[in-house]
């Protein structure tokens, strides 16, 4: 695969590491929290002698001596069954990756394409789904739904830094990107390298997924489809079913031509009436619904939750409306059709605290423990959260 090199590249970064950019990156470290790397420091700990661990990071970033310590290897479940690797970097590491990234972006998102809609500022998934929906509204009724295979977990390092080479010609940041991504991984006390890919957990990762998928964006812009793309979901969307077969082929050729590969098993085209899945969405002609992975991971927070052996307390609430009011931010919006499945959730939930009251599932229990009691408790309504976003 070719990779265009501008004439115009941006010059001494390394000079533009301040006192002040590293103190922004480091709030933007702790207002997205996260877990410890394997040095066990939190950003707690960290902040306690916060003006000299940031100028001694500051000393290491601009001299290039700044060796990253391998990630913590964390396997979070994925609600099928199966579970997805997160690379977790230490906070000191964190903060390096959030100073390069601020360095770079600027470079990078003013050359991205209009229909990438993933980690770039003022855009957001809700966005992408009405892009999807509006571009089907057009006629393009045949959708192309494509799942690359592994994607963060198998970008080659090659790719990444020669996106990047072709437009920062500041040695010391490209070096500091290509330790990041070479750091190695702790996998039980074993430190094996990473040889690929960019680890999901790394603060720096969804832009690097970006520039390497930028060049995918722009070659389907050549040809001709429309399509949209949040981080490496993406579909392309076509007026006939031919179309479509062709846009699938060169896909896969040129994911090839990057060392990507596509899942057969998850990759498809199908008709805008029959839906697909995009975003968490399964989203119809008729429709734009919780798609039935998302409603299950709800669902379980919900059973977690109001186990019925459990005491009903105000813990208990707080904890719900947290879930609810997550799901309706996400799920109640204008161009989705959610009124009746969050009337359906509000029995449903309703019925599970009186479990956890009375300790018995009996439909006399609503006459001893009536809605407005419940409401009295503070527990959020779906169906009221979703009016009130609505108006909004």
């Amino acid at each position: 695969m070719k990779i265009i090199h501008d004439m115009l590249k941006v010059h001494s970064l390394t000079g533009r590491i301040t006192s002040k950019l590293m103190l922004e990156a480091f709030k933007a470290v702790k207002k997205n929290r996260g877990a410890a790397g394997i040095d066990k420091m939190s950003i707690q700990m960290y902040e306690l002698n916060l003006e000299e661990n940031l100028l001694s990071l500051m000393r290491e970033l601009k001299r290039g001596t700044y060796q990253p310590m391998p990630l913590r290897r964390v396997d979070i479940p994925k609600g099928d069954g199966k579970t997805r690797p997160l690379g977790i970097p230490t906070v000191k590491c964190r903060i390096a990756q959030e100073v390069i990234r601020r360095l770079i972006n600027h470079t990078f998102e003013s050359r991205f394409h209009k229909n990438s809609y993933g980690f770039r500022p003022g855009r957001n998934c809700h966005q992408a789904v009405e892009q999807v929906i509006y571009v089907a509204g057009q006629g393009y009724r045949y959708i192309v739904d494509v799942d690359i295979k592994g994607f963060f977990d198998n970008i080659p390092h090659k790719l990444i830094m020669e996106s990047i080479a072709a437009r920062i010609s500041d040695g010391n940041i490209l070096n500091l990107i290509e330790k990041f991504l070479t750091s190695g991984v702790m996998i039980e006390n074993e430190l094996r390298p990473t040889l690929r890919g960019t680890p999901q957990g790394g603060v720096i990762s969804p832009l690097l997924a970006n520039i390497a998928l930028d060049h995918l964006d722009w070659y389907l812009e050549e040809k001709g489809f429309l399509f949209t793309r949040y981080a490496d979901d993406f579909v392309v969307m076509c007026k006939t079913k031919p179309e479509a077969e062709r846009a699938l082929e060169l896909v896969q050729i040129y994911l090839a031509e990057m060392e990507l590969l596509v899942s057969p098993e998850k990759t498809k085209i199908c008709h805008y009436n029959d839906g697909f899945n995009f975003l968490g969405f399964t989203i119809k002609a008729c429709s734009v619904q919780m798609r039935a992975k998302s409603r299950g991971k709800f669902e379980e927070k919900i059973r977690e939750i109001t186990t019925r052996s459990h005491n009903l307390d105000v813990g208990v609430i707080e904890k719900l409306n947290r879930v609810i009011r997550g799901t309706v931010n996400y799920f109640g919006t204008a161009f989705s059709t959610m009124k009746a499945e969050f009337r359906r959730y509000d029995r449903w939930i309703r019925r599970r605290i009186r479990c956890m009251k009375y300790k018995r599932i009996t439909k006399t229990d609503n006459h001893h423990l009536l809605n407005k009691h419940i409401r009295q408790m503070g527990l959020l309504n779906c169906c009221d959260l979703y009016k009130a976003r609505l108006k909004c």
